[in-house]
């Protein structure tokens, strides 16, 4: 919010400095971003009238004038040469006088002094001034032509009021009410005790009877609409130079009368409103919701597509304007305009709020309307409007209409004072409390220990006790809190010792060779119906790129991006991994501060292996990285717990080179390589080998138990059992280990066997497995009896369950 000092101290002027009065701001909570001079340092420029200007006898493109600078001019008019092009009889412009210090043409530079000079054999005292050489615009064509009725030798600076400074403020959300000078000069006011002025806003009187039916559809739209007709204006008429002067200080250009005086009126009083070309509008006006298919040509010339989440102003034939955004092109004011509607509407801030941004542009009345504006000035703000119009452009104004189908109501708030002495720091009293409403203009009610504010039409930001304890905080002054050190126990967080940081996983993986990458959640809507399996994924409403366009349900798509990104910079080996939060429909969510209704969203972490197995070396073969390598890294990550590995199916990995990870018998995740039709469409080299686990799962770690030293010895014996190919060795191994009665401790692979042509001992289709037997009774010392019971029992279980048999 940009505005000049002096506009505000016309509602209010506290005896503060132009520091002071920044210092006071920032400190209530209106943070002063910037405050800077409307016009650089310069001296000894007046107010003169050119009398005189004949064609320079030396030159064609200069002219030699002479100037009345008032009583700077003693011996008579000032003879100037001056090549600019409006140089003519009877303007008045700026005159810098010989010794005026004129601004520095670059910024750092020396100031420019006026001497007398001398151009093609005329001599000149002193210079005529356009904008830019007084550094107030970039406008170079010509003379800076100054009203008529301007006193001749008056200090230019007093002529402009360039001795004035433009406050930006940085405001919060919740301050909508300060999105004006008016309402800054409230809180003002307020903080400093001094008189608000409140122009009075007398009603136009109506010249005529005609009116516009307005029809307000949908009340959770808008809640109250106003308008009037103005017939008869002259839009060719020229914006006065106070207006123009003070929307460029506000940062608004100057556009068209009607234009300049809607937005006059919006900075001055914060509310947007809308002028039509009344003539262009067919029939009566229907505020609603638009409906799918509707289309909008803008007035920044940008044709919009609508839908049931947009709120319009319509008439009978088309939609004629974005409510509270922006108005449509077809109804636009223009030089041909002779009849006008001003409409002026309270729109709910939620109905307003993000519907900019889908567009990809914002407003200044969107940015007020989606904080909310005083619902309760619309007729006396038209008021002011017509009178702007009527003072500038003529014509004659009609009735009002005022249609309030859903005025917004403001439930009270009670502000304890205890409570307000706690939260603060420092101790205050009703009394006190009473007065900041008072000062603020929050009507409230007393009573032992408690007052009941029921916030004005304005404040929409006041909904909690918290936000009236604010309030007292920042009137009564951030720098009366007393300097306290604050007293708060110090908790430590201990994490559960079964349990390991997110930070810890993240470690474990950069030490087995794999870098972090952090990637956006959402994704191309591709990655999720190819390598997800996931064709209804979540979309985003307002992407940031067009094929950011869904939520993301797997890491894996961001990782093979990554990976392409790589290749395309000629990495030849690639170890990434990502800890992120994936989003899936769930019906069963409901919503609340961390969850959205509906989407799951728990975290994952999922890694991916391209290239060498091991960086280039001499004493390894080179060998491209597999299923095995990753299947090592995962058991390394989960380690002390041992995770199985069971054939399963994934839609980015290859049916036969694909696994489900097991933990504590529930499957965690998957590990695979890349299926390869995806390494094809994708443009891979070879396909990476990827795995993505539930992060919760993978964090989970087993506390030591402590055990006694074994008192006995173990006995190991080993086995040749032959079996069939299909026989897998998860599944053999438990068949060894089911001992009912616990004496194997472990089973042990050590080696296959399997003969070139098939054998009477190994047939074809068979292998032969070596296992070795690790058996221990903690209590006795086993025999040779138990012990080749225990091997044939082993046997037999090996061979019930996987049809094994014992090599001879």
């Amino acid at each position: 919010m940009q505005f000049p000092e002096s506009w505000l101290r016309e509602f209010c002027n506290p005896p503060l400095n132009t520091q002071e009065l920044a210092d006071l701001l920032t400190m209530a909570g209106l943070e002063v971003e910037e405050m800077r001079p409307v016009a650089p340092a310069f001296s000894q420029i007046v107010v003169a009238e050119i009398v005189e200007a004949e064609q320079h006898p030396n030159a064609d493109r200069l002219r030699v004038c002479r100037v009345d600078a008032g009583p700077h001019s003693k011996d008579g008019p000032l003879q100037i040469v001056c090549g600019a092009p409006n140089a003519r009889v009877g303007i008045k412009v700026p005159l810098a006088l010989v010794g005026a210090q004129l601004p520095p043409a670059e910024e750092g530079g020396e100031p420019f002094a006026i001497k007398v000079g001398k151009l093609r054999g005329v001599e000149s005292f002193g210079m005529l001034c356009s904008a830019r050489e007084l550094k107030l615009s970039e406008d170079h064509g010509g003379l800076l032509e100054l009203p008529l009725d301007t006193p001749v030798g008056q200090n230019i600076r007093d002529t402009l009021n360039l001795d004035d400074t433009l406050f930006t403020l940085k405001l919060t959300p919740n301050l909508g009410h300060c999105l004006s000078v008016y309402g800054i000069a409230r809180e003002v006011s307020a903080l400093t005790g001094t008189p608000l002025q409140t122009p009075a806003i007398p009603a136009v009187a109506a010249g005529h009877a005609a009116t516009l039916p307005v029809t307000v559809q949908d009340t959770d739209l808008c809640g109250r609409f106003s308008g009037r007709i103005v017939q008869g204006v002259n839009p060719k008429a020229q914006t006065p130079a106070w207006m123009v002067e003070r929307l460029a200080r506000c940062g608004q250009r100057s556009v068209s009368p009607l234009v300049d005086i809607s937005n006059y009126v919006m900075f001055e009083y914060g509310r947007p409103s809308h002028i039509f070309d009344l003539d262009k509008i067919h029939g009566g006006l229907q505020v609603r919701w638009a409906r799918p298919g509707e289309t909008l040509k803008l007035l920044n010339g940008n044709t919009v597509a609508l839908d049931e989440h947009v709120g319009i102003i319509a008439d009978e034939q088309a939609v004629e304007s974005l409510a509270g955004i922006m108005g449509g092109d077809a109804t636009a004011v223009s030089d041909d305009t002779r009849n006008i509607y001003i409409e002026a509407a309270f729109w709910w801030p939620a109905a307003v709020a993000g519907r900019s941004r889908r567009f990809n542009f914002s407003t200044d009345a969107g940015h007020r309307f989606e904080r909310g504006v005083d619902a309760v000035g619309t007729v006396e703000h038209i008021e002011r409007i017509t009178a702007l119009v009527q003072s500038v452009c003529g014509g004659v104004a009609g009735p009002i209409t005022d249609t309030q189908p859903a005025m917004p109501a403001r439930p009270p708030v009670a502000l304890r004072v205890a409570r307000a002495s706690k939260v603060i720091g420092m101790p205050v009293s009703q009394a006190q409390c009473a007065e900041v409403f008072t000062r603020l203009g929050l009507p409230f009610t007393e009573a032992e220990g408690v007052l009941t504010v029921t916030p004005p039409s304005w404040r929409f930001d006041i909904t909690l006790e918290e936000d009236l304890i604010e309030e007292v905080a920042r009137v009564v002054g951030f720098n009366a809190l007393p300097g306290t050190p604050p007293l708060a126990p110090v908790t430590a967080r201990v994490r559960e010792e079964a349990q390991r940081s997110s930070h810890a996983v993240r470690h474990a993986l950069a030490r087995l060779g794999y870098q972090e990458t952090i990637n956006f959640s959402f994704v191309e809507e591709r990655w999720e119906t190819e390598l997800a399996g996931n064709p209804n994924p979540i979309k985003v409403l307002n992407p940031i790129a067009a094929p950011l366009a869904v939520m993301r349900s797997s890491l894996l798509g961001s990782l093979v991006q990554v990976l392409k990104v790589n290749l395309a910079r000629k990495a030849p080996r690639v170890r990434v991994f990502e800890l992120g939060r994936v989003f899936l429909r769930d019906a069963s969510v409901a919503s609340s501060d961390s969850t959205v209704a509906g989407v799951h969203q728990p975290m994952r972490v999922a890694g991916l292996a391209f290239g060498p197995a091991q960086p280039l070396q001499w004493g390894r073969a080179d060998k491209n990285v597999d299923f095995f390598d990753l299947k090592g890294d995962l058991e390394a990550l989960l380690a002390p717990h041992v995770a199985r590995f069971v054939p399963a199916e994934h839609p980015a990995m290859h049916p036969g080179r694909c696994a489900a990870v097991e933990l504590r018998g529930t499957v965690i995740g998957h590990i695979g390589e890349m299926h390869p039709r995806w390494r094809q469409a994708y443009d891979l080299p070879q396909a990476p080998v990827m795995f993505e686990l539930d992060l919760a799962a993978v964090q989970q770690r087993a506390v030591p138990q402590a055990q006694a030293v074994p008192k006995q010895q173990a006995a190991l014996r080993d086995l040749a059992l032959v079996v069939q190919d299909s026989v897998t060795h998860d599944a053999l191994m438990a068949a060894l280990r089911a001992d009912p009665e616990g004496l194997v401790r472990q089973a042990t692979l050590f080696d296959i066997y399997r003969p070139a042509q098939a054998t009477a001992e190994v047939g074809a289709g068979e292998r032969s497995l070596a296992v070795r037997l690790e058996l221990l009774d903690d209590n006795s010392t086993l025999t040779d009896e138990r012990i080749e019971a225990s091997l044939q029992a082993a046997v037999a279980r090996a061979q019930a369950q996987c049809g094994a048999r014992l090599r001879a």
